[in-house]
């Protein structure tokens, strides 16, 4: 648990212009494709980051600048746990598909695993990115109510905006 002391002590809060990263498995860019053009203003007001093909296909969709990782199976995946631990990333919108076998497996799970113990919230499905995604703490610096070295809540309650 040291790397996450040192995440939740040397990064900064989530900002109002949120980092938000999209990917999506090959049998889910459709439904990702669909997500984001229908949230476009929305993600607009944000800084995008994306997987590889992810990447190409929300720029050329949506005409609006995607800085890119690698693709997932080449070390893309890889790299986002990476830029969360070091605190680089507010939210992660990952349309995977938990039916197909999948020859980098263990960096998805390793993916869900960082974003679950830096507590960055990561959306598996499109409903659960419409609700982060319109949650009224994307639009508000936040700070956890908890840290990850205690995994206790703070003084002030549950989660909150920074005030």
């Amino acid at each position: 648990m040291e790397a996450a002391a040192v995440r939740s002590s040397e990064a900064r809060p989530a900002t109002v212009r949120k980092r938000i990263v999209l990917i999506a498995h090959d049998n889910r860019k459709a439904d990702m494709l669909a997500w984001a053009r229908f949230n476009r203003g929305t993600l607009a007001q944000h800084e995008l980051l994306a997987t590889g093909t992810t990447g190409a296909l929300i720029a050329d969709e949506l005409g609006l600048p995607v800085q890119r990782f690698l693709s997932g199976p080449l070390g893309g995946d890889q790299q986002v746990g990476a830029a969360i631990a070091e605190g680089r990333i507010d939210c992660v919108m990952f349309f995977w598909d938990p039916l197909s076998p999948h020859p980098h497996d263990v960096d998805v799970k390793a993916l869900l695993r960082v974003a679950v113990v830096y507590n960055v919230p990561i959306a598996c499905n499109r409903a659960t990115a419409d609700f982060v995604l319109s949650s009224p703490l994307l639009r508000e610096a936040y700070q956890p109510s908890f840290t990850p070295e205690t995994q206790e809540p703070a003084d002030d309650g549950p989660a909150s905006p920074v005030r």
